[in-house]
């Protein structure tokens, strides 16, 4: 039996795509972005916020995780045009940084 989590995880992951600054900057200047940390799974993340489980948002934020991008971030991205995974669960759109692959 298929439990409603695993579609929800599912269905995010499918709307998980890489957006550019540029096309994030109009998000960012509505309040709606919210930055996740490296490190952490961008997908599992949504469907906290999505299932509002508020324990682990909260527990996420406190640990510094997630957070509200804020006008450095913004000036940082701006400079250096990085590129973001991101996916929506309304009114928010989770993003995090795209990493490098470290040449050898």
């Amino acid at each position: 039996m298929t439990h409603p989590s695993d579609i929800l995880r599912a269905k995010l992951n499918l709307e998980t795509a890489t957006l550019a600054w540029p096309e994030l900057e109009r998000h960012f200047a509505r309040g709606s972005v919210i930055k996740v940390a490296a490190g952490t799974d961008l997908v599992d993340t949504a469907l906290h916020v999505a299932e509002n489980n508020a324990a682990a948002v909260q527990a996420w934020l406190a640990e510094g995780r997630i957070a509200r991008a804020e006008m450095s971030d913004a000036e940082d991205w701006h400079a250096r045009q990085p590129m973001f995974w991101a996916v929506v669960v309304a009114p928010w759109v989770l993003v995090q940084e795209v990493q490098k692959e470290l040449e050898s």
